[in-house]
């Protein structure tokens, strides 16, 4: 069927994301009229079941939400309920949560750069195809991977749902000499992380570009991962400013406890997800955002490698607007969280106690911290016995839902615009591209992809 044709795509569900999801695109006279990212998984009611429990056991419950990025939910749990209750984690215990964290980034985003997102670049199904032709790579992110790990296994007590964070900080803090055997393996991994944005810099990028406002947290003076302020760049051509001159566009900030006045959550019919709109806008979280925002404070290291991969001086006010580059993001990323982990293991002296005491009050705490995809904001209220009489989750992916259907969108109608003939197979393939640019959490699984082709034929009209 010609480009001009009308045509309903359906994806029964997408391979290599992290979750159950399928897509329904349809075409109609050479036109994208509709594209719908479809979370059809069970509705899991963490808000709901959260409500009656006392106010020390969200970190373990919403640490459950996600396998892949556990310590985003307990770090946004501890934030939000430290909060609540008047109290601030300061000194070593924040750099030892910092440094979990780090653990998170480095394995979640090896994760997605050489399991799930390369094989598209490299014309391979799965990161199995791609151990047979290119070994060596695939065991250099296993190793990197691996190092992610060994942090969070040795802070959290294992690499999956870990138990030992707390409010106030951690049941037990490491000695310095735990430490040691971290910072020699992860010494490796940061030569293996600068080898992997190379790697992946040198990919073929299609030409595509997001125009969408980017929201992410900022931290003045070092790369927002635990902490920060949420700050807006907006969307280029906005506020009459030239979408050629990405590093003037106007940014602004506002309070964390503000998030859910700025954000508006909704439900569509398609979707057991929320999606979210900023301003009654769509909106991109994430890493891309985080780069765009916050590239400046990046460790000189990871500055160098942003510069040699492609990505623009982020000194300079670097943009990357491209998702198909957002790998390159991603890796770059994953570096700077090896070298912050290994600062934060060089500084490190263990505190006199591994917590501060957090005792329950009545009110209302905000926590945002930067999931790997993306922000992720927790806000709970208790009351005086530090019972959660309610609690809101908003995670990154269903924020940056909306942005990946317009970007769906636009992906298949500039094949269309351009002329192409490409077959159903071809544009499902390119989409399936389009949503691994993103790597939305769904949750963990990997599908073989289902597709079913509704062709709509049309009668011809009266004479």
């Amino acid at each position: 069927m010609t480009h001009r044709g009308s045509r309903v795509l359906h994806v029964g569900s997408l391979a290599r994301v992290e979750g159950e999801g399928a897509l329904h695109l349809t075409v109609d006279g050479g036109t994208v009229s509709g594209a719908e990212l479809r979370i059809y998984e069970p509705p899991r009611f963490f808000e709901a079941f959260l409500r009656g429990r006392s106010y020390t056991e969200p970190p373990d419950i919403t640490a459950r939400v996600c396998g892949i990025c556990p310590v985003a939910y307990q770090m946004s749990a501890c934030r939000a309920l430290e909060d609540a209750c008047g109290v601030t984690v300061d000194g070593q215990r924040a750099a030892l949560r910092r440094l979990l964290y780090c653990g998170e980034w480095i394995e979640s985003q090896v994760l997605h750069i050489y399991l799930l997102h390369a094989p598209d670049f490299l014309g391979v199904d799965g990161a199995v195809e791609l151990a047979r032709t290119q070994r060596a790579h695939v065991e250099r992110g296993l190793r990197i991977k691996q190092a992610g790990n060994a942090i969070l296994e040795q802070l959290g007590g294992r690499a999956i749902h870990p138990v030992n964070v707390r409010l106030g900080g951690f049941h037990r803090a490491p000695t310095c000499g735990e430490l040691k055997p971290l910072a020699e393996r992860l010494r490796r991994a940061r030569d293996d992380a600068w080898e992997t944005v190379r790697w992946v810099a040198g990919f073929d990028f299609p030409d595509a570009g997001l125009d969408h406002a980017l929201l992410a947290l900022a931290e003045p003076g070092r790369y927002a991962i635990d902490s920060g302020t949420p700050t807006v760049m907006a969307a280029p051509g906005s506020c009459g400013v030239s979408a050629g001159t990405p590093a003037s566009l106007p940014i602004r900030q506002f309070p964390v406890y503000a998030f859910s006045d700025e954000t508006t959550e909704h439900q569509v019919p398609y979707s057991t997800a929320l999606q979210a709109t900023l301003g009654g806008e769509r909106y991109l979280t994430g890493a891309m955002a985080r780069f765009a925002i916050s590239g400046r404070w990046l460790s000189p290291l990871a500055q160098e490698a942003a510069r040699e991969g492609g990505l623009g001086d982020p000194l300079a006010g670097a943009v990357c607007r491209n998702p198909f580059r957002s790998i390159v993001v991603r890796a770059v990323e994953a570096l700077y969280a090896i070298d912050e982990a290994l600062r934060i293991i060089d500084a490190y002296e263990p505190p006199d106690r591994p917590y501060v005491d957090v005792r329950p009050r009545a009110g209302t705490g905000h926590g945002a911290t930067e999931a790997p995809r993306g922000l992720l904001y927790h806000r709970y209220t208790l009351d005086a016995d530090g019972i959660v009489t309610a609690a809101t989750l908003v995670p990154p992916t269903s924020q940056n839902q909306g942005a990946m259907e317009e970007d769906l969108r636009r992906l298949v109608q500039d094949r269309l615009d351009a002329g192409e003939q490409d077959t159903d197979a071809e544009l499902t393939a390119l989409c399936e591209r389009g949503i691994r640019n993103h790597d939305p959490c769904i949750s963990c699984s990997a599908h073989f992809l289902d597709l079913t082709v509704d062709h709509v034929r049309r009668s011809p009209p009266c004479p």
